[in-house]
C-alpha cells in the first residue's frame, strides 16, 4: 500500500472504514486540535504537540491516545497495543462505523486535549535505547509501506526490536533478507519476539 500524502487520500485508500474514518475526522476537526498527517496517517496536535491519531488496518480502525494513560477512561474504551510494554500509548477501536459512539469519543478527544494544554505527557523513558537500534534498509521499506507493521514493531522491547533488526541485517544475500522478512512480519504484527517460541510462556 502506497503511503497517503493527505488525510484524504488515507480515507480513500481505506475505502472500507471510509464513512467511519470520515466520521471520526469530522469529530476532531469540530475542536481546536489542528489536523495533519505524520507517518502516513492522520494525526492531530495542539501546539505542536501529538494528541490523538486515526489508524485503519485490515479488520479494525480506531483512534490513537498518545497519552492516552492518563485519560480517566471512565467508559473502558481504551486498550494498550502491547500490555506491560506500551506506556503512554491507548487505542480506541472499532469494527465498525455503528461502534463509534460520538458523545463518548469527543469526551475522551476533548480530555486529552486538556492534558496536553496542562503539559501532562508522558516522556518515553527508553528513547536513548531506541536511538541505538539501527533499522536494515528492507525492514525500514516495509515499514514505509506498512503502517500497523511499523506500529507493532514500535511496541515491542528494546531488544525484540534490535533481535529482528540483526536477523534482517545479518544475511549476506538480499534474497536471504527478503526472505526473513517476509517470515517475521506475522510475528511482529502478532506482537512476538524472534526467540519467543525457544522460551516458556
Amino acid at each position: 500500500m502506497k503511503k497517503a500524502t493527505s488525510v484524504e487520500e488515507y480515507i480513500e485508500t481505506h475505502e472500507n472504514f471510509s464513512d467511519a474514518l470520515t466520521l471520526l475526522r469530522d469529530i476532531m476537526n469540530s475542536t481546536e486540535l489542528e489536523e495533519t498527517l505524520k507517518w502516513s496517517a492522520p494525526t492531530y496536535t495542539i501546539n505542536g504537540k501529538n494528541v490523538v491519531g486515526l489508524g485503519a488496518f485490515k479488520n479494525h480502525f480506531g483512534i490513537w491516545f498518545f497519552n492516552g494513560v492518563l485519560l480517566k477512561d471512565e467508559l473502558n474504551l481504551l486498550t494498550n497495543a502491547q500490555e506491560g510494554k506500551t506506556k503512554a500509548l491507548r487505542q480506541m477501536k472499532f469494527a465498525s462505523i455503528n461502534d463509534i459512539n460520538k458523545g463518548a469519543v469527543l469526551q475522551y478527544v476533548k480530555e486529552a486535549i486538556e492534558n496536553q494544554k496542562a503539559g501532562k505527557e508522558i516522556k518515553p523513558a527508553k528513547a536513548k535505547a531506541k536511538k541505538e537500534i539501527n533499522i536494515p534498509e528492507e525492514l525500514q521499506n516495509e515499514f514505509d509501506n506498512n503502517s500497523e507493521l511499523k506500529t507493532c514493531f514500535d511496541c515491542l522491547a528494546p531488544y525484540k526490536q534490535r533481535e529482528y533488526c540483526e536477523h534482517i541485517a545479518s544475511a549476506k544475500r538480499e534474497a536471504t533478507k527478503q526472505n526473513r522478512l517476509e517470515k517475521i512480519k506475522p510475528m511482529i504484527l502478532q506482537g512476538k519476539g524472534l526467540h519467543d517460541k525457544y522460551k516458556n510462556c
